[in-house]
């Protein structure tokens, strides 16, 4: 039964215990949090509005999830927590199999995959991402192909009409997803509708769908919706991601990998 708290708490303390929960469990529930406070349903609707305005939650139906950081250039993304997307990336390598053909969609995470694929792979890739294409250039057995397209400033992702025809006359047996956003109830978020676009066209022509995520990622939603969780296959999560979190997606009968832990710094 949860714990009922003091209904005399002031509207930032009410706030501060809302955040804590979001942190703790990635989303809350409008009707819970009123039970738990002894307040109104409407009160805790006008406090999620506030940390809604202030870029601290996304309001649902019903409730918040906590915000995805927001959109920043690949460059940046990848000089951030190397250690752990390489942690990632050498589990999802256990995913790939010898001549699969494999969409390798945009991200910093992706990018990880690609850099530490064995020289010896054989493999079809087909990616809409440049720096992953040039990661990939040395690889003598990996028949490459590189889609076309307008290349979002910053992202390093190509969008548009032309790539989403391209990648539906296509048939992958694994999508290595990108997400800025994975919420058992939401789905795989992304900032840009033309990348969702994309994502989108991905996870239709693929037979499995795995995403590599960070903590930062779980139980976050960013703007536009690319797919259902469960048309996720495998889910590649952090040693140390939360395990309620987690346990959401198992729940949907989605396979979780678990990379190695990595050393402190």
């Amino acid at each position: 039964m949860p714990k009922v708290i003091s209904s005399a708490l002031l509207p930032g303390e009410r706030r501060q215990t809302i955040m804590e929960r979001l942190q703790r469990s990635g989303r809350v529930l409008a009707s819970e949090l009123a039970a738990e406070m002894s307040v109104s349903e409407d009160m805790i609707r006008r406090d999620l509005r506030e940390l809604s305005a202030a870029g601290l939650c996304q309001r649902i139906y019903g409730g918040a999830l906590l915000s995805t950081p927001t959109a920043s250039p690949l460059s940046q993304r990848t000089r951030q927590i190397p250690e752990r997307k390489r942690a990632l990336a050498e589990r999802a390598l256990a995913l790939i199999e010898p001549c699969q053909i494999v969409f390798m969609d945009s991200g910093s995470t992706n990018l990880a995959i690609a850099s530490i694929l064995p020289s010896d792979a054989e493999l079809t890739v087909v990616t809409n991402a440049p720096a992953i294409a040039a990661a990939l250039t040395d690889h003598s057995r990996i028949t490459l192909l590189l889609l076309g397209g307008r290349v979002l400033p910053g992202n390093g992702a190509a969008v548009g009409a032309a790539t989403v025809r391209n990648i539906r006359r296509m048939r992958a047996d694994l999508c290595l997803l990108g997400a800025c956003g994975l919420d058992p109830g939401v789905g795989v978020t992304t900032f840009d509708p033309d990348e969702a676009d994309v994502k989108r066209a991905f996870v239709d022509a693929s037979t499995d769908v795995a995403v590599a995520a960070t903590n930062d990622k779980l139980g976050t939603a960013a703007p536009f919706v690319v797919a259902r969780a469960d048309r996720i296959s495998q889910l590649v999560v952090e040693a140390d991601a939360p395990r309620a979190r987690a346990e959401r997606f198992e729940d949907l009968g989605i396979g979780l990998l678990a990379a190695a832990p990595v050393a402190p710094r």
